[in-house]
């Protein structure tokens, strides 16, 4: 279990790219950590589909993740982020890019990757926002387009990090941990409840997801 440190209010100005505003301080010093550790975890077996989730909504994994994603960029990895949250996206609004395009229109087949990818400012670092939002995100994330375009993807990236909505909030994200080589949960101190966690574990496992790891966010 890896402990991420609050955030001061001169940070937040900047945030949530603490790792890439302020490398020198010790919250990105945090995320190096995890980084380090995530690295280990996914030497074990081959990782390139990361997903990172957690039991209930408001415990911080999109700052998380994004964060993560600019570590490992800064790590001379070619990184992928995708919103997978296709009913509150919010990763677009943290690269202040449009949501008008994106992972629905490669879904729905109404456009190709070079059209809807971000390069972000931060080199190695590319995001797929989730685009407009469907009517039917459960089938859509389930397709086998989606599995298709994940795999195709790895020949693109190092790495693939997908944000997703609340475990055991929707069905969607129960679908997309299954085609996703690891998953990394983030649990909010003080906020998530422990039976939460074991619940989210199980509903892991009865997705044959492979759960590398936790985050506890304070």
């Amino acid at each position: 279990m890896i402990t991420n440190k609050r955030t001061s209010n001169q940070t937040k100005r900047k945030a949530p790219f603490v790792t890439y505003y302020y490398p020198e301080s010790a919250l990105a010093d945090q995320f190096q950590m995890i980084q380090t550790n995530i690295n280990f975890l996914m030497s074990e077996k081959t990782t390139q589909t990361l997903m990172v989730t957690s039991p209930e909504e408001g415990d911080g994994k999109s700052t998380m993740l994004a964060n993560l994603a600019v570590s490992m960029a800064q790590q001379k990895k070619k990184v992928l982020l995708i919103d997978t949250n296709l009913r509150t996206p919010a990763l677009h609004d943290f690269f202040h890019t449009s949501n008008s395009t994106g992972l629905t229109d490669l879904l729905t087949g109404r456009m190709n990757f070079g059209e809807v990818v971000h390069h972000t400012e931060i080199w190695r670092l590319d995001l797929l926002a989730s685009g407009p939002i469907p009517k039917n995100p459960v089938e859509l994330l389930g397709s086998k387009m989606m599995k298709d375009l994940l795999v195709k993807l790895k020949e693109s990236y190092d790495v693939i990090i997908l944000d997703s909505s609340a475990l055991l909030k929707l069905p969607d994200t129960k679908l997309l941990a299954g085609l996703c080589d690891g998953v990394l949960l983030v649990i909010k101190s003080g906020k998530t409840k422990l039976q939460n966690v074991t619940e989210a574990k199980k509903v892991l496992e009865f997705a044959k997801a492979r759960l590398i790891g936790a985050i506890l966010n304070q």
